[in-house]
């Protein structure tokens, strides 16, 4: 393994054949750049997961990986493309939702790249989209959260029907987890209330703290994070002052046992090594979407190592009856990434039971 840390705009790679086993040289190696998303390594979600996979790809099918941190990957974005083509990977994988824009604009200029990007479409022929079904592990989430919230016999809950949610930014792919969550607690009790915000960064732990805080002041007891390193200080909330997170993308489980409720797997780590996988076999083919969904565990909850035995087993089946009735498709979750603006604005505009009630009926005619 190898890293590059990008301050400013100066970038510099420096690659070696160090990076290749003895007597092979590194040219003859596939090559495979990550670029890190906002919050950066570290935050023990989305972007640790995304190099564990990396990790996992040089180790079992003898890649040249590099990660690539960047203190602004927003800003940086066409750069840091860019500069990863130039040095000649054969794939860039990048994990910052905010580069569909520059990466759109760059691909054709890299016509032997092949480009991935996780968490959005990009319609060119070099590159790779890669997605997750977050609504329906989320809407799993949402549902756990609608039915212990009121339950007399678990400490960390409350008589108040109040959850919570915290994104990281307001955007379609954080918006996906919010408004699963939404669907998923209002199955469970239509009368929950879910107080939703924003914290606009990925790693302030100390905003993610105050905020849970807050949510937990006005009668919250089970909060999701979807917020990257910001979501720590969610974490922290919830053990100091005994009532639930949720964590999001990895398993957050240990970092608070028995006070992180489950986590929210979006198992990004399986994402990134399989599309390293298909790129060493030969089979990774540029304009084409990699899904994955429930059927595959690319979503879906934790085991719940240090709270299932907290909470009623009749939950826990209900849980997994929906499950269950999504991959038959009995149940259905609204992808807020597929509607039009003004369907959107049903729930968006009024994020209640209610919204939810007329976005379904919009969607669905129920």
């Amino acid at each position: 393994m190898r890293k590059l840390v990008v301050f400013g705009l100066v970038i510099v790679l420096a690659l070696s054949a160090g990076f290749a086993a003895p007597g092979v040289k590194a040219q003859d190696k596939y090559r495979v750049a990550l670029i890190i998303a906002q919050g950066g390594l570290g935050d023990r979600s989305y972007n640790d997961s995304a190099f564990a996979g990396l990790t996992l790809a040089a180790s079992e099918l003898g890649v040249e990986v590099l990660d690539i941190e960047s203190p602004d990957p927003v800003g940086e974005g066409e750069q840091l493309l860019r500069t990863a083509a130039e040095a000649g990977f054969d794939l860039v994988i990048t994990l910052e939702f905010s580069h569909f824009e520059p990466l759109a604009r760059i691909a054709p200029d890299y016509p032997d790249t092949t480009f991935a990007i996780v968490n959005t479409v990009v319609d060119q022929p070099n590159v790779v989209s890669i997605l997750f079904d977050e609504h329906t592990g989320s809407y799993l989430a949402g549902l756990l959260a609608g039915l212990v919230t009121t339950d007399p016999t678990i400490e960390q809950t409350n008589p108040e029907a109040v959850i919570g949610v915290i994104g990281g930014v307001k955007s379609s792919g954080i918006d996906v987890f919010l408004y699963g969550y939404l669907q998923g607690a209002c199955a469970a009790n239509p009368d929950v209330k879910v107080l939703m915000a924003y914290s606009n960064d990925f790693g302030d732990p100390a905003k993610g703290r105050e905020m849970a805080l807050a949510m937990y002041e006005q009668g919250a007891d089970v909060v999701f994070q979807v917020a990257g390193g910001t979501g720590a200080g969610v974490i922290e909330a919830a053990k100091d002052k005994n009532f639930f997170a949720i964590g999001v993308d990895s398993d957050q489980d240990y970092l608070a046992p028995g006070n992180v409720l489950t986590s929210m797997l979006k198992r990004v780590d399986v994402a990134v090594y399989e599309t390293i996988k298909m790129g060493v076999e030969g089979k990774l083919q540029g304009g084409t979407t990699l899904q994955f969904g429930l059927d595959v565990d690319g979503v879906g909850l934790s085991e719940m190592k240090y709270t299932r035995h907290l909470i009623p087993r009749e939950y826990l089946d209900r849980v997994e009856e929906a499950r269950q009735a999504i991959l038959d498709g009995t149940l259905q979750v609204v992808d807020i990434r597929k509607l039009d603006a003004d369907t959107f604005a049903l729930v968006d505009q009024n994020p209640t039971c209610e919204g939810v009630a007329a976005l379904q009926k919009a969607v669905f005619g129920e």
